[in-house]
């Protein structure tokens, strides 16, 4: 479903009101048979007017852009987590991912660790298993996140389908020793800088927690 823009209207009035006015202006100056040296200087008045009217609606497309359009993601809203996982864990996944769910653009959550896919959240795929196709290999062996602004226009997408089949962005944020954090977003271009610092943050942390939980086990 497409995300309809509020401001709309607002964002076109100066036009609208700078090329009427014009034209109006326009009008009146052709259809006046002599023109008095008043009405002269009201009409450059009002040309400058026009002018300062339609230049601030131009301004306005692009200081307020449009919105990206947004859909309801295909699947069904599921929360999974690894039965192997000590309680702690299971609490701290479950409270990152809430966050993510609540607080971003996010729409489905997983998290995959050390060959495993330990959560899966939001709207889910009918497919659960991760296999890790170029991007994520790239992101676990470099350690660099990827976030794939429109993802219909990368050819790697086809190594998501364990994602809604229409996600339109994705975030690949690595997370502790070979894990990553994937986020599923339901609009093109809707991470911020301040949405992509934060995901660094809560990854960082989960990858922390689960190295130490992972250790902690072996041992």
């Amino acid at each position: 479903m497409a995300q309809t823009d509020p401001n709309r209207v607002l964002r076109l009035l100066p036009l609208v009101a700078g090329g009427l006015g014009g034209t109006l202006l326009l009008l009146n100056r052709v259809l006046t048979p002599a023109l008095t040296e008043s009405q002269a200087r009201s009409d450059v008045m009002g040309v400058i007017l026009s002018a300062l009217l339609i230049l601030t609606g131009l301004l306005w497309q692009r200081v307020q852009p449009i919105a990206p359009e947004s859909v309801v993601l295909v699947g069904d809203e599921g929360f999974e987590l690894d039965d192997a996982l000590p309680d702690g864990m299971k609490t701290e996944l479950a409270w990152a991912s809430h966050l993510l769910l609540t607080n971003t653009v996010t729409r489905s959550v997983v998290v995959y660790h050390q060959g495993k896919t330990l959560l899966r959240r939001g709207i889910l795929s009918p497919k659960a298993e991760v296999i890790p196709g170029p991007i994520l290999q790239r992101v676990l062996e470099t350690g660099k996140a990827v976030y794939l602004v429109k993802l219909s226009i990368y050819p790697g997408r086809v190594e998501f389908d364990y994602l809604p089949e229409n996600t339109q962005g994705v975030i690949c944020q690595p997370m502790g020793k070979d894990g990553a954090l994937i986020l599923a977003a339901n609009a093109p271009r809707s991470y911020t800088r301040q949405d992509e610092a934060w995901v660094a943050g809560i990854a960082d942390k989960l990858g922390h927690s689960l190295d130490e939980a992972l250790n902690t086990a072996h041992t």
